[in-house]
């Protein structure tokens, strides 16, 4: 009985408390470097087009968002799209200073 109260506990630990956690870095991550790409003269809409191939390459298949540490594709998606007139505005900015990357695909 005890063996399965700590199991329970920590199940309820992983799944309330470390997976949301996890997912709040993951979309810290994303914000970090949707700004980084623009800051260097990346067109920051490309993001959205990599989430998309993600979610493509995985066949549409996602694990459940609360037994997931990271944010479904489809949340990435939807959060860059929101944040997009702002990062805009650095990507215009570092065009101003010059800085347009030009990376040939393979």
């Amino acid at each position: 009985m005890k063996e399965q109260l700590f199991g329970l506990l920590g199940l309820g630990a992983q799944y309330g408390i470390l997976m949301p956690y996890g997912r709040a870095q993951e979309t810290e991550a994303d914000v970090l470097g949707h700004d980084l790409m623009a800051k260097a003269g990346f067109d920051p809409r490309e993001s959205v087009q990599l989430w998309r191939n993600m979610s493509k390459a995985g066949g549409g298949k996602s694990t459940p968002p609360f037994l997931s540490t990271h944010p479904s594709n489809e949340e990435r998606i939807r959060a860059l799209t929101k944040r997009m007139p702002e990062v805009m505005k650095l990507y215009e900015a570092a065009g101003k200073r010059g800085l347009r990357p030009d990376c040939k695909q393979p």
